[in-house]
């Protein structure tokens, strides 16, 4: 299967598509048009020009009133993206290099970066060939684009730095010889191209969203699994409450429950107690907030992966060169931060529901086993969610709040979205891990509520579950079954 790089407005949905099916890339004739007649405009414009243009005849940053002769503006790009490539600290998972590549792709075909066709075409076969260049986390600041991640993601472009390929990390001078691929030179501008953009912080958005949005789904899932074996009620889930104070995702998620919970012996039995804690009670309006956020943060990502965030801006119609500031990661940094709190309130909730599960209530045994004293049970495994979710509450400090200036001032004011984004896949990562943990905790407990059955749907998730996670009569090494939890819910 092959995609298209073209004008069309590109969805997560779609490039989650893209990704999971392992779909080529080809450059449409649009945008192969575009980018050759920007290229052109931009080479004509180089013989006439009276003035220096940002970042095509200048320095970089604070450098940018030091004009560089008209025989130095390909080594001076060569140079842009050699000496930028200052990433350190952990390397960025590969699913996520590609994102990168494919987004840099796109945000490059609108015909408003000035870079060559040629050079865009390389970063699409290397996409195509599962060339994967090593980039790291750490290093940018979310404003003049991406730098030192980009600089990373396009070093290869022209023969430099390491790639992972075919399962192996190697130099990019050697496998260009064995692909048969010579090194790109480069042209005026188009360094600055490369690096300037968002694809860094995108791509962790994009892949954070995907994982969100099924996150979400086990969330109500998982809770409802967890109301049942607490012998929850149904009455905070009914319509009229949420239709009075009409929140979308509020009333998304009492109708999601009341569906999984439909034909459940367990939650249509007499109860004796009037009311749940707020951690069942109002799952509504806390895993609805969650669902609003998502919702909202995909918006805005899928406009800035349908954008040029580099700079300078080329309108070949207009005849404008623009040096302005749309590689300026703000748009995105303040919904990442945003994101990254809703993740971490599922987590949150999901704590407590594991919390009251252990308490020996409502006729269950002290922490979840028959033998409570000779054995610890579910003790622990509620000390590991505590300890998760504190860590995310830690991260979710917002890194949007936070500017450091650089280039001797000239970059006055950061977003930090680079530091947003890889916070937000480490809290993507530990709600995954609680929720997984709340499973583990669901599924005992609905044990003890036997011979009563939930519904079809919760019975058919627990029928799973059991296939790989058992239930626990006697105290037993629990590591292996919180990491079986985690994959079943991935």
């Amino acid at each position: 299967m092959t995609h298209t790089i073209s004008d069309r407005r590109l969805t997560v949905e779609r490039i989650h598509e893209i990704i999971r099916n392992g779909e080529k890339l080809e450059l449409g004739k649009d945008a192969q048009d575009s980018i050759i007649k920007c290229r052109r405009y931009l080479d004509t414009k180089m013989e006439d020009i009276d003035h220096p243009v940002y970042g095509v005849t200048t320095g970089f940053g604070s450098l940018c009133n030091i004009t560089v002769p008209a025989e130095d503006l390909s080594r001076l790009q060569h140079n842009l993206v050699m000496s930028h490539a200052c990433g350190t600290g952990e390397k960025v998972r590969p699913e996520i290099v590609r994102l990168m590549l494919l987004l840099k792709i796109q945000s490059l075909s609108y015909g408003h970066s000035g870079v060559q066709l040629i050079t865009v075409q390389r970063l699409v076969d290397m996409f195509n060939n599962d060339v994967l260049p090593v980039v790291y986390q750490q290093g940018s600041l979310g404003a003049s684009g991406d730098l030192a991640p980009l600089a990373h993601l396009c070093l290869p472009l022209i023969g430099l730095g390491e790639v992972e390929y075919g399962g192996q990390v190697c130099q990019v001078a050697q496998l260009w010889e064995k692909l048969g691929w010579e090194p790109v030179k480069l042209q005026s501008k188009e360094g600055l191209a490369l690096l300037n953009g968002t694809q860094f912080m995108s791509a962790h958005a994009v892949w954070s969203l995907i994982q969100a949005e099924r996150l979400s789904g086990w969330a109500d899932k998982i809770g409802a699994m967890s109301l049942d074996a607490y012998d929850g009620r149904i009455e905070p889930f009914c319509p009229q409450v949420h239709l009075v104070r009409p929140h979308q995702g509020q009333i998304e998620t009492a109708a999601r429950f009341r569906e999984l919970l439909e034909g459940s012996e367990i939650i249509k039995q007499k109860k004796s107690h009037v009311q749940d804690p707020y951690s069942f009670r109002c799952i509504p309006q806390v895993h609805g907030a969650s669902k609003d956020t998502i919702r909202y943060v995909k918006s805005v990502i899928e406009t800035e992966i349908n954008s040029a965030t580099d700079n300078p801006t080329v309108f070949p119609d207009e005849d404008l060169i623009v040096s302005a500031g749309n590689f300026h990661g703000q748009p995105i940094a303040l919904p990442i931060d945003m994101l990254t709190l809703a993740l971490s309130e599922l987590a949150n909730i999901s704590e407590r529901r594991i919390y009251k599960l252990i308490a020996g209530q409502r006729g269950l045994p002290a922490f979840l086993v028959a033998k409570p004293g000779l054995n610890s049970g579910f003790m622990i495994p509620q000390y590991t969610a505590a300890s998760i979710v504190s860590q995310s509450k830690g991260l979710c400090m917002p890194a949007s709040a936070d500017s450091i200036p650089s280039s001797q001032g000239q970059e006055d004011h950061v977003s930090m979205g680079a530091n947003a984004a890889t916070k937000l896949v480490r809290v993507v990562e530990n709600t995954e891990r609680v929720l997984a943990i709340e499973l583990f905790n669901a599924a005992q407990a609905l044990e003890f509520r036997r011979p009563l059955r939930s519904s079809w749907a919760i019975e058919k998730i627990f029928a799973g579950f059991r296939k790989v996670v058992p239930f626990i009569e006697d105290d037993t090494y629990m590591h292996p079954h919180i990491e079986a939890a985690v994959r079943f819910i991935q």
